[in-house]
């Protein structure tokens, strides 16, 4: 299958039964295979006018108590912005395929690009806490956006499946995990009163149980800041805490939602900082070098925010060298040296042609660096 049909799939394994999105190339697979499956599992399948309207649709699916999710690519997740930073603020928890292409603008529709992770991390405005995961490969599109629907309903946040053209459109054979054989993890509803409800108590180790609209309880909703009850506040102490609550839930639980992987690093004296489609090229690489008994290893970033910013402290403590390659200009190149502290060099493999980084330019980049 192809990555958009394992996506899609995963979806619907997690308990996906509302998707309301818009066409746009190379993210429309996934919304035309939904099309087909979800009304057979009792979902709904919306195409909705544009992408604003999309994101606005999933966010009152969830309210309602649905597991919603919508896909698009870069034009149109630009549009999603201002939805996505009301979710953040509501704490509505919904999941987002951005299917990245080369950009900025129209770009280029059908080629791939990586352009889209800082705009992932900072694109709505305003101090937010957002999780990002990227796929490498079609198996991971499947347990990634399954893990995906967990983490929204967890933590009540929005959740973005950052992946990208060539991983989408890709075809592997998988053999995928049956029903049982992976974890589903849905949204802790209240159980005291419709009198005593408050959608936003921090009580809750900082994620409040939610009731869906419909089920007898009766609260407010706001894209300002909010007090425990849902409603408008400008004072000091609510601001600061609807603020603060809504990021510390993500900051207090790294160890359970930052998942990178590692290969070849217990020797490793050079290591490639890889996600996406690029890991791919990079996995390769690092098989050839190390052929050659060079000491170099791999880390697969699967989530890419939060960033693992404490790993890579840790290890680079053994690192001479880290290099990214990224189908973009430099962006978690920034991250990876903040990370580091200058505790090693960190150089860059840069395309933004849209094709892909190959096997032979990461192993020129590790001769280099040797030489």
């Amino acid at each position: 299958m192809s990555g958009a049909e394992a996506i899609a799939s995963g979806a619907i394994a997690a308990g996906l039964r509302f998707f309301a999105g818009y066409p746009i190339t190379p993210s429309t697979e996934i919304a035309e295979i939904l099309s087909i499956k979800l009304p057979k599992v009792g979902g709904s399948f919306i195409q909705m006018e544009d992408e604003i309207a999309s994101i606005s649709a999933i966010i009152g699916a969830s309210i309602g108590g649905a597991k919603s999710m919508t896909a698009t690519s870069g034009p149109g997740f630009s549009l999603m912005m201002e939805g996505l930073g009301f979710a953040c603020m509501a704490e509505i928890p919904i999941v987002v395929a951005n299917v990245q292409r080369g950009g900025p603008s129209t770009g280029l529709p059908t080629k791939v690009g990586q352009g889209d992770v800082l705009q992932t991390r900072w694109g709505t405005h305003g101090d937010h806490a957002i999780i990002a995961l990227s796929p490498s490969s079609v198996y991971e599109c499947f347990t990634i956006t399954v893990r995906a629907f967990n983490l929204a309903e967890r933590y009540r946040v929005p959740v973005i499946i950052l992946t990208d053209e060539s991983v989408a459109h890709m075809r592997e054979t998988v053999v995928l995990p049956q029903e049982g054989e992976y974890e589903v993890i849905d949204r802790e509803l209240p159980t005291v009163p419709p009198e005593w409800y408050l959608p936003y108590d921090r009580a809750h180790g900082g994620v409040a149980p939610m009731a869906s609209f419909g089920s007898g309880y009766r609260y407010h909703i706001t894209g300002l800041t909010h007090d425990a009850h849902g409603f408008p506040t400008s004072v000091s102490e609510e601001v600061d805490d609807c603020i603060r609550g809504q990021i510390e839930k993500i900051i207090f639980n790294l160890d359970d939602i930052v998942e990178v992987e590692q290969l070849y690093m217990d020797d490793a004296e050079i290591m490639v900082v890889c996600y996406g489609i690029t890991a791919r090229a990079a996995k390769e690489a690092v098989e050839i070098a190390r052929s050659k008994g060079i000491a170099v290893g791999i880390l697969n970033l699967l989530t890419i925010w939060p960033f693992p910013v404490q790993l890579l402290q840790t290890i680079t403590e053994q690192i001479r060298v880290a290099i990214v390659p990224e189908i973009n200009m430099g962006q978690i190149i920034r991250e990876v040296k903040s990370s580091v502290e200058g505790r090693c060099k960190v150089v860059g493999i840069n395309r933004v042609d849209g094709d892909n980084i190959y096997p032979h330019q990461i192993l020129e980049k590790i001769s280099e660096v040797l030489s």
